[in-house]
């Protein structure tokens, strides 16, 4: 069974209730107007139909036809937008259509009862369908009309009983009735659906003298009523796709007349709908030839050509296609490309990538190589810092992998999505850091950008920022350094409002800190912001067992550098490496191994010792000479027993070569302890 949804209960509405309301195969789901007074409400009510004010209560539900019978454009718009896409919306004039109707039966009964001669003539000629009756049920009308629909000849039914003749016909139920049947839908047994309207006959007494049917074959109006629905539909979606596309569209017949451009193309050529709009198609090229005309000629499509349309002389790229209707060719279609417009794109793709890679740490944990006891310390406290967000100081030697270390703690922290800003403390001058760190404000000094600049800590603002070099800051940088670890919050240069800021600070400095406090170099207090989590990274010398894995890595990056197929180092060769005390530690080693490469033949794959730069062979056997206790020192024991155990810790540190994890095991104390007392005694790597 169908559902049907009726909008506007006005005269066609009613009119509508009444001719389907009867329907066998139909159900009207509701009648709705937003008049609550129309005739047609009273009239569903009374037949049990729901009634309404509003309509999109019901277009969730499994209709099948909406009939909207308003008369109302602007209504029939706005049920076509929110309706299903299943459902059919048949418009107001259909219900003009019946109207229609039922003003042809009245005028064709009101001429057949006053004027009996033209009767014949005028029944025969009407499209409607006519079966009359008189009060004994015997028929006296058949028109043509009624024969093609029936499919019977008047012949043989003329003068016969029309409950006999004419299969579910309900006329002789009319006369006993005296009530009219309307609008009643009605499928005849050839399957032609049929709209009937059964009325009786009145004589100047009221009296019922007979009754007539007027009927029509509905099939080919619903039909075209769906077809017109969907071409319009079609039509307005068509027309919204062309007219809301960023991609500009121009459209020629097959004699290469404009026919159409939406919104884009004037956009970028500059060229109104006059200017196009039955124009040849040359009309808006500034350079090049008619694309649209080639493809008009050729019936193939074109790509990808270069032109300069408008009066601006614009750089487009087109595609034209030729627009074919069963096989026939109808005209052509283009698509422009700006290609101003591709190249901001690009310029600001290439700005992101620059930013990106500024912003981006790229480095994991992954990237460290460490296999030593104390090179697994240090990665083991990364990890440990990297799940806080707490302030991490890096300290270690000059390459030895601090920022290394710091892009790996952001990687694995949860700010791994967010900014990572690197900053070189000792790299830019003291009044340049002060403006790129916390910005400044319009006017702030001369040459100041418009507008002012954000700083780096609020560009890093939800991520990290990576101090290198924290213990090359003069002293005034440091109190400003120290308000953002205390407050988390910065003053522009120029400005007087602080800024709030969500940034996790990781430090990094070869400078012995304890040593520049007591100088009266670095800030005990900034110091104390800084050491929440401090993390020494030791030198390569005091690993040694990680040489052959850093070096091995080495070698397979500078293969890639130098266009190189080194496979191996030559065991001497390591030995030499072992030997050697590395100042440089990482960095150096890197610089060496790539030297190496260059002194090598370009079919050798092995580094032979030979192939070595020139290496400073130092032996770290034996400490600094201890100067001579001669009498009374003046310290206390506390002081003595201190200077006794650094003097000790620097003996067993120069006789295991500096390696830590030996000296430790010597000194029959944890790895862990021998850094904290080398700390707290002011043990530095040049002492060992």
């Amino acid at each position: 069974m169908h559902k049907l949804l009726i909008v506007g209960a006005g005269r066609g509405g009613t009119a509508l209730i009444k001719m389907l309301n009867q329907m066998d195969r139909l159900k009207i789901v509701a009648v709705v107007d937003h008049r609550p007074d129309a005739p047609g409400l009273a009239l569903a009510r009374s037949l049990g139909i729901h009634v309404d004010t509003d309509y999109r209560p019901y277009l969730e539900a499994d209709l099948d036809v909406i009939l909207e019978a308003t008369g109302d454009l602007a209504e029939y718009k706005h049920l076509k937008h929110l309706k299903k896409e299943k459902t059919v919306l048949i418009p107001g004039t259909f219900t003009r259509i019946v109207m229609k109707l039922i003003r042809e039966r009245d005028k064709l009964i009101a001429v057949m009862m006053q004027n009996q001669r033209e009767r014949e003539t005028m029944l025969d000629s009407t499209h409607d369908a006519i079966i009359g009756v008189n009060r004994q049920g015997i028929i006296t009308l058949f028109n043509q009309a009624a024969e093609r629909l029936m499919g019977i000849d008047a012949s043989e039914v003329l003068d016969t009983k029309v409950s006999e003749r004419i299969p579910n016909t309900r006329l002789h139920i009319v006369l006993e009735t005296g009530s009219p049947e309307l609008n009643q839908e009605q499928i005849l047994p050839n399957q032609t659906r049929i709209i009937t309207n059964r009325v009786p006959v009145r004589n100047d007494r009221d009296e019922v003298v007979g009754a007539v049917a007027i009927f029509r074959d509905i099939t080919e109006v619903m039909a075209l009523a769906e077809e017109v629905t969907d071409l319009k539909e079609l039509q307005s979606m068509m027309q919204a796709i062309i007219q809301s596309s960023d991609e500009a569209i121009s459209v020629v017949d097959k004699d290469g007349n404009g026919l159409l451009i939406n919104p884009a193309y004037t956009r970028i050529t500059g060229l109104s709908p006059e200017d196009i709009i039955g124009k040849p198609a040359t009309v808006d090229i500034s350079e090049g030839d008619s694309m649209h005309m080639q493809v008009l000629k050729t019936k193939k499509p074109v790509r990808g050509v270069p032109m300069k349309l408008g009066p601006k002389r614009k750089d487009v790229v087109v595609n034209v296609a030729p627009v074919m209707v069963d096989g026939e060719l109808k005209g052509s279609v283009g698509v422009i490309h700006d290609v101003s417009e591709f190249k901001r794109l690009s310029e600001e793709l290439e700005k992101a990538r620059r930013i990106i890679r500024t912003l981006e740490a790229k480095y994991s944990f992954a990237d460290i190589i460490g296999y030593s006891d104390p090179m697994k310390v240090a990665i083991e406290q990364a990890k440990k810092a990297a799940l806080t967000p707490a302030t991490v100081l890096l300290r270690g030697e000059s390459g030895t992998g601090k920022e290394l270390f710091a892009h790996a703690i952001h990687n694995a922290s949860e700010r791994k999505y967010k900014q990572f800003i690197r900053v070189n403390c000792a790299a830019i001058s003291e009044t340049l850091l002060e403006s790129e760190l916390f910005g400044y404000e319009e006017g702030a000094f001369t040459g100041a950008r418009r507008g002012g600049k954000r700083g780096l800590f609020e560009e890093a603002s939800g991520g990290t920022i990576f101090l290198d070099e924290i213990g090359e800051l003069s002293m005034s940088m440091q109190v400003m350094l120290l308000r953002v670890l205390q407050e988390r919050e910065v003053v522009r240069v120029g400005g007087t409002k602080p800024v709030e800021i969500d940034v996790r600070i990781i430090a990094a400095t070869h400078v012995n800190l304890e040593s520049a406090i007591g100088a009266g170099r670095f800030r005990e207090d900034l110091y104390y912001r800084l050491q929440v989590f401090p993390i020494h990274i030791p030198s390569l010398r005091q690993r040694l067992e990680d040489i052959q894995p850093i070096a091995m890595h080495l070698l397979r990056k500078a293969n890639l550098e130098y266009g190189r197929n080194v496979e191996e180092i030559h065991p001497d060769t390591l030995q030499m490496l072992f030997e050697y005390q590395w100042p440089g530690n990482v960095r150096e080693l890197e610089n060496v191994i790539g030297r190496a490469m260059i002194h090598m033949k370009i079919n050798e794959r092995i580094i032979l010792p030979e192939h070595l730069p020139p290496l400073e062979r130092r032996i770290v056997g034996t400490a600094k000479e201890l100067p001579e206790k001669q009498g009374s020192s003046g310290k206390t024991l506390k002081e003595a027993v201190e200077e006794a155990e650094r003097e000790h810790i620097l003996r067993e540190l120069a006789a295991a070569r500096g390696n830590r994890t030996v000296a430790a095991k010597r000194l029959g104390i944890a790895i862990r302890s021998l850094y904290y007392k080398m700390e707290k005694l002011g043990i530095m790597e040049e002492q060992m």
